[in-house]
């Protein structure tokens, strides 16, 4: 079902990028992710700093007022685990990574208040594509894999954005998981956004 979901979600945004040239905005987007997880059987835990990058689109239901913004990327999230670490075995700034990463396809309703700024808020569909502990964040060794989350999760987006004429714009976001990561227990993804993106 998961990969159902995500073929469906492609074939959206595809024929998004089709009709680019007509009523569609069409993007691409990146920035940096302040990840961590949160939730009633979760205990406190540092955040894990990581990144995101995809695909933006914009079909405007009422000119300067009103857009829907489906998007596709991806979403570095998960939390750090401070270690101490007496034999050096592990990197030297003492993080233990759990990584969790997804496909992230949020759709959402975007309205202007002024020319440029606008407010986003909506569902967000989210895929697993990676889930490990990684004991060297910094380097390419250190990788234990896992499967204990859950492969899709439903969660929600709301953010501020400004958009400069040149098609430039600057966002900020947060993504909070509606659904648990795991079947058993209070646990969700938290996610705050910073990134800059370009609208063709």
């Amino acid at each position: 079902m998961k990969k159902g979901f995500l073929m469906i979600a492609l074939i959206v945004f595809g024929a998004t990028a089709a009709q680019a040239q007509q009523d569609w905005g069409f993007g691409i987007k990146g920035g940096v992710n302040f990840a961590n997880i949160t939730g009633n059987d979760f205990g406190d835990a540092d955040g894990r700093t990581s990144f995101y990058a995809g695909l933006v689109g914009e079909l405007p239901i009422v000119d300067n007022l009103f857009s829907i913004q489906p998007e596709v990327m991806y979403s570095g999230q998960g939390y750090d685990l401070a270690r101490i670490d007496q034999d050096n075995v592990f990197d030297t700034d003492d993080n233990v990574e759990y990584q969790l990463d997804y496909i992230n396809v949020p759709i959402l309703a975007k309205i202007y208040l002024v020319e440029g700024l606008s407010v986003q808020a909506g569902p967000s569909f989210n895929f697993k594509v990676n889930e490990e502990i990684d004991s060297a964040p910094t380097a390419d060794n250190g990788d234990v894999d896992l499967d204990s989350a859950k492969d899709f999760e439903v969660g929600g987006a709301v953010g501020l954005e400004y958009k400069l004429n040149n098609g430039l714009f600057i966002q900020g976001r947060y993504n909070y998981g509606f659904t648990d990561i795991i079947d058993q227990g209070d646990v969700h993804n938290s996610v705050f956004q910073a990134g800059v993106g370009f609208m063709f």
